[in-house]
């Protein structure tokens, strides 16, 4: 991706915080920034959608609840893309969450299309060849 320098003044609180995060991270300033600034775009243009940490890094999903945008997306995909279905399989959401998560996959399907395509790559046998002492039970 082409990058663009340009120079900005921001308050030495928020600069604190983001050495802060590098720090944990172990990653450089300038890529802290870059991530927060694009997080903080597809937010304000996804009312709803908050970006939150997981175990494989993070995500969007949807505000007020631990689900990720694409698990939406790809039960609305396998109710052929059915909003009444939706609504049914995710009864305790309301319709602008549900929305809110469409919306987002309107305006990003590659970053959820290649989520959704991550993992649908897990299967019994993967997840028992990379991941052994979860796999207890599975047969």
């Amino acid at each position: 991706m082409r990058a663009v320098q340009k120079s900005l003044r921001i308050s030495p609180e928020t600069v604190e915080e983001i050495e802060r995060i590098a720090h944990e991270s172990g990653r450089d300033f300038s890529s802290i920034v870059k991530d927060l600034l694009t997080e903080a775009i597809k937010m304000r243009r996804c009312p709803g959608i908050v970006f939150a940490d997981g175990v494989s890094g993070r995500r969007a999903r949807v505000a007020g609840t631990g689900l990720e945008v694409w698990e939406i997306v790809a039960t609305y995909k396998s109710v052929n893309q059915d909003f009444k279905r939706l609504q049914k399989a995710y009864h305790w959401l309301t319709e602008q969450q549900l929305r809110s998560a469409l919306g987002y996959y309107a305006l990003y399907p590659e970053e959820i299309d290649d989520l959704i395509k991550h993992n649908e790559r897990w299967s019994k046998k993967t997840l028992k060849k990379n991941y052994p002492f979860l796999s207890r039970g599975i047969t």
